[in-house]
């Protein structure tokens, strides 16, 4: 008991590495703020496209994207981006790869998200708000999108 003791719970261990582990905090942090709001606004796009685009092979592509991407493990679709682009002669820098790798998987996901709460609003919401004159983007942005988040 006292080796376990000894291995996990070592004072000196932990002093030696709280800066890497405060560093690696900050990191993560300042990624997510990065990574989040371009991977929502992304997705919302996309949803809209999805679901707005009179196109169908548009619309096919589009979702062959969402697919790939929520298929595609987030691990595998990093080393990918990271090892992957210098075969092409681009030199990336490591942030860059990351938030590639992770704006790519948060945008399928959230359209998903996204596409769900669109379809789920009633098509009699968006008739309504037609009839009082509001365009179809119009009607999108005030009624259905407020109403799908």
């Amino acid at each position: 008991m006292q080796e376990l003791l000894t291995n996990f719970f070592n004072g000196e261990v932990y002093a030696q590495t709280f800066p890497f582990l405060l560093t690696g905090l900050w990191t993560t942090l300042w990624l997510s703020a990065l990574v989040i709001p371009i991977g929502l606004a992304s997705g919302l796009l996309l949803a809209l496209w999805i679901t707005q685009t009179p196109s169908r092979w548009s619309r096919r592509l589009a979702v062959a994207y969402v697919d790939f991407f929520r298929a595609f493990p987030p691990l595998v679709l990093l080393i990918l981006i990271y090892f992957g682009i210098p075969f092409t002669g681009w030199e990336i820098p490591k942030v860059a790869a990351v938030c590639i790798g992770f704006m790519l998987n948060n945008s399928s996901y959230f359209c998903e998200v996204f596409r769900a709460g669109i379809e789920a609003v009633p098509r009699g919401q968006t008739e309504a708000a037609r009839s009082t004159g509001l365009t179809q983007w119009q009607a999108l942005r005030h009624v259905v999108i407020p109403q799908a988040t």
